[in-house]
């Protein structure tokens, strides 16, 4: 199989030249794509989140030899989370590349999350089918850059974070409330009202109620911080 030259210009900037050109036309085909003689990028992003977890797991081990496992474990998620994930997809503009179909282009696929980050899980297994485990590890180290040494050593996530907030002050776990929810069906956009039961409360809003959660959260955890500093 012969590359085209924006998936060529995409091996540069991921800096892996396939010798299986088929793998990397694999990892950038969403399900939305997909037909019985052209597969999709499902099965490889189950692969490369378990390589993913494993380069990170050595990595965190070996920044911090002193870190307990309770420490270990928020950086690890931190760095392996789908959000960091479509992070780095975005540095690498795997959106311009990504196969997918009308409907899922129509409601910005390119852009999304959820998409960027699976397909740059994809990816990951497509170098590692490629050429093995060492060089995944260092293709990954490279494009994760400084954010092993820099994820926070409380990298928990915020709907955690202010869960355990509330915990210590023997309060019950915070509410999470749907305020309103706008836009058309195939785009909707949420606000999310996060709830203490002491009547401190903020709103954010996002393209998913998951999202919108963790922004309503770290919102309400900076509010009520800032108060009691």
């Amino acid at each position: 199989m012969k590359l085209g030259r924006d998936l060529k210009d995409f091996e540069t900037r991921l800096g892996h030249q396939f010798s299986n050109p088929e793998l990397l036309v694999r990892a950038l085909t969403h399900a939305s794509i997909s037909s019985p003689t052209r597969g999709d990028n499902q099965r490889l992003e189950f692969l490369g989140d378990r390589v993913l977890g494993l380069v990170m797991s050595e990595a965190v081990l070996e920044h911090d030899r002193s870190a307990s496992e309770g420490q270990l474990a928020p950086r690890f998620n931190a760095l392996v989370r789908k959000e960091t994930c479509a992070d780095v997809a975005r540095e690498i503009d795997i959106g311009t590349v990504l196969k997918i179909g009308r409907s899922e282009m129509m409601s910005g696929g390119r852009r999304k999350k959820a998409l960027l980050g699976d397909a740059m899980e994809a990816v990951i297994a497509a170098v590692y089918l490629d050429a093995g485990y060492d060089t995944a590890r260092d293709l990954i180290l490279r494009l994760w850059g400084n954010r092993v040494a820099t994820v926070k050593a409380d990298a928990r996530d915020a709907k955690t974070a202010l869960q355990e907030w509330a915990q210590a002050r023997k309060l019950p776990p915070p509410s999470y409330v749907e305020i309103a929810r706008e836009g058309p069906d195939h785009a909707p956009v949420f606000t999310i009202a996060a709830r203490l039961t002491s009547g401190q409360e903020a709103e954010a809003t996002a393209s998913s109620k998951r999202q919108a959660e963790q922004e309503a959260a770290k919102a309400l955890l900076e509010s009520v911080d800032g108060s009691n500093s």
